[in-house]
Order: C-alpha cells, then structure tokens, then sequence
C-alpha cells in the first residue's frame, strides 16, 4: 500500500443559525430496544488473515458477517465495507435498504495496535485503512421515518431534517478507540470510538437530510426539499445502564451535490456545539461493545448478530443519483 499525503482544512467560526434543529431533529432516527450487557457473546472461529469476500455466505442466514481482526501490516485482514459498517442496520429505528455499487470493492483493514493497561482502567487505539473504489450505502424507509417524526409535530408543521441515508465512499485512514475499566480480573469496555479521518484524510462517511412540507395534511416523501449532506467525522459508544446513545461529531454540511467548500466546514464546526446524542438500540449499543473487547483482547475475528431490519440487499448502477 501506498502512503498518501495529509489533508488539512481550517473551520473559520462565524454564526450560523437553524443547525442545531437539523441534528436534533434527525437524531429520531434511532431508539433503545432489547437489553445491553457488557460481556461479549462471540465465539472465536477461523484464524487470523482468512477473508470474506461474498455479500452472503451460510453462516450469515444464521448471523452476521464476520471481521477478520489483524493487527498489523505483516498480517493484514481484508475486509469488505458491507462487512465492516454491518453495525448501521444494528442501531437503526427504522427498516433500510442496503446497497453496493457495481464497482464496489471497498476494503478496510486494522494496520496497527496499541493497548496500556493500568491498574484499575485500559486504553486501545488501532488504526484502519480504507482503499479501493465505489460506494456503500444504508437507506432508511421513508413511510417509517416520515411516521416517527411527525408524531411529534404540530399539525401542518415542516418536517426538517429527516435522516435519507447513511453513505460510506471513499479511501483514507481511520482509528479505533476503546477505554475501559479493570475490576479484579474482570475487565469491561466502557466506550469505543470510531474515527473515520484519520492522518486528516477527509471522512468516507456522510448522512443524507431532507425537509418535507404537508400538502394537504399530507407528508410524502416525494415532495421532500433542502436535501443536505452531513460529513461524519466521529461515531461513539459507551456502556449505558439506561437508554444507549451514540455520540455524534460532523465534519462539514453542505446541500446536496455540493462540494465541500469553507463554508460548509463553518457550518459542521458549529453543529458539533449543539449535536444531543441520539438514542440507539441496545442490541447495536451491545454489539459495538463487544467489538471493542474483541479488539482488546486481540481476538482474531468478530462475528456480528443478524439485522433483521435489512429488507433489500441489492448492487446498483455507479451512476444511480442520490437519493
């Protein structure tokens, strides 16, 4: 693999009005459902340096797909990006599509791995890589977002900001950050990040937002309006005893189809001051826990629960627009 240079960009702070109410708002696209543990349920399987490569194999109509863990360059584990994002589908309110570009042969791999252990807490950082063309994309049912969010409107209101997609394209670096506590002999994960700009690559990871005005009392998602992109720069879990969240830091927003100019940096710098943690279930909560102990304790795979809210796995034309 090549090394590839950094990119920098610099947030110029000014006023921006109405970004708060467009993560708020959005952050209903998620909720708490069966209990979280902290404790992995995982079984270890193959070794280390096997690789999945098809969508679908016997073991996933039993579960999800399986990660292969590596630690190092010397012994890379490749990863299909269908494989590594599984826990989108996981953490989600509503039923989604799931989509591949026919030229899609995005992988990710763990490149390296620190761990310090203290007396009483430990601390892990592992850096991905991400290489190779196309796209993978998450769309959420619209019926089942436009439902959720207009119960808490008054009649006639816009609905603003509904959440249309989550989109993973593009190469770069990213890290894996987990923390946690040491009781005795038992060691518990606390929080686990995902940081997808690394070495100041921009993030592969955006959010596709939309607004809907009622017409005839009516909100269709056909009439949708103000389609805007959030860059994610962040995704981050931590052990809950009540309703799990994730916590959520953007990058840059901009409409649809728009690049990322200065402007849309000022806009993501500031909405990071207002971002309320969404709510999640607790099986994607859980799951993303014990993705961290995996990791912790070296393990050489990672097999995900099934999503029983993926109602269509299809691969699509490069050119299909957004939507």
């Amino acid at each position: 693999m090549q090394s590839r240079p950094t990119n920098t960009r610099v947030l110029l702070m000014r006023h921006v009005s109405g970004l708060p109410v467009m993560l708020v708002v959005s952050a209903m696209l998620l909720t708490a459902r069966l209990g979280e543990g902290a404790e992995p349920t995982n079984a270890v399987g193959t070794a280390c340096g096997a690789y999945l490569g098809k969508a679908h194999t016997a073991a996933e109509d039993r579960s999800g797909p399986t990660v292969m863990l590596s630690y190092g360059k010397e012994t890379l584990g490749k990863n299909p990006i269908s494989s590594f994002m599984y826990f989108v589908p996981l953490i989600s309110l509503t039923l989604v599509d799931r989509q591949t570009s026919a030229d899609n042969d995005v992988e990710v791999g763990i490149i390296s791995y620190d761990r310090q252990i203290g007396a009483k807490s430990f601390y892990v950082a592992c850096e991905f890589e991400i290489w190779g063309k196309g796209f993978h994309k998450y769309i959420f049912d619209p019926a089942e977002m436009i439902a959720a969010l207009t119960n808490e409107l008054e009649t006639d209101d816009s609905l603003t900001h509904a959440l249309d997609y989550i989109k993973f394209e593009g190469e770069g670096f990213g890290i894996i950050k987990i923390e946690g506590t040491i009781s005795g002999s038992t060691r518990t994960v606390t929080q686990v990040n995902l940081k997808f700009n690394g070495r100041g690559w921009k993030s592969p990871v955006t959010i596709g937002l939309y607004d809907i005005k009622p017409k005839d009392g009516q909100y269709r998602y056909e009439n949708r309006s103000n389609e805007l992109v959030a860059r994610v720069n962040t995704l981050a879990f931590k052990k809950s005893d009540g309703i799990p969240r994730m916590w959520v830091r953007v990058a840059s927003i901009t409409k649809a189809a728009a690049p990322d100019g200065p402007f849309a940096f000022v806009k993501g710098a500031i909405a990071n001051l207002f971002i309320e943690p969404p709510k999640i279930d607790r099986l994607g909560n859980k799951t993303m826990l014990n993705f961290g102990y995996a990791i912790l304790n070296q393990r050489p795979e990672f097999t995900f629960p099934k999503a029983s809210k993926i109602t269509e796995d299809r691969t699509v034309a490069v050119s299909t627009p957004e939507r």
